[in-house]
């Protein structure tokens, strides 16, 4: 697993990581390629206690909207098993009502849809108001007949 807090440059360090323009897609259905996968640790909740988790880093096509950068984790518990089902039949691994061996080295480049939502938050020391892409539902690869940005 790479670090996800990166790491410490040297003062001579060549750069080039630009990172990605923040879109902010409206809510509604879009494509998306899974371009990254890591395997971590969730440490627990008062709902939920400590398991695996995958966290997904998702390219989202938002037409003429751009491309969104997201980030999903996926807690490999029971609880939360209807999610990873989702995940799964959206990128065509598993047919709606199968039992699937989830196959993680095949996630990466898979595509599928998903429902995208806005999610207000309120900037860490600060009042100021903000919105980030979230992602509501992955989508069945039948559910077809779309436009970006409608649902």
């Amino acid at each position: 697993m790479s670090d996800n807090n990166g790491s410490e440059l040297a003062w001579d360090a060549e750069i080039e990581n630009e990172g990605n323009d923040f879109v902010l897609l409206p809510d509604g259905a879009y494509p998306f390629t899974v371009t990254k996968f890591e395997r971590g640790r969730f440490p627990g909740s008062e709902k939920l206690g400590a398991c695996n988790k995958a966290v997904l880093s998702l390219e989202v096509d938002g037409g003429e909207h751009g491309k969104a950068y997201l980030t999903k984790d996926l807690l490999l518990h029971t609880k939360l098993e209807w999610l990873i089902c989702q995940f799964f039949t959206s990128i065509g691994q598993r047919k709606k009502g199968e039992k699937l061996r989830m196959n993680w080295d095949k996630v990466i480049g898979s595509k599928g849809r998903l429902k995208l939502a806005q999610e207000k938050y309120i900037k860490k020391g600060t009042s100021e108001e903000r919105f980030i892409n979230k992602v509501d539902k992955f989508l069945e690869p039948a559910e077809q007949g779309y436009t970006p940005g409608k649902f």
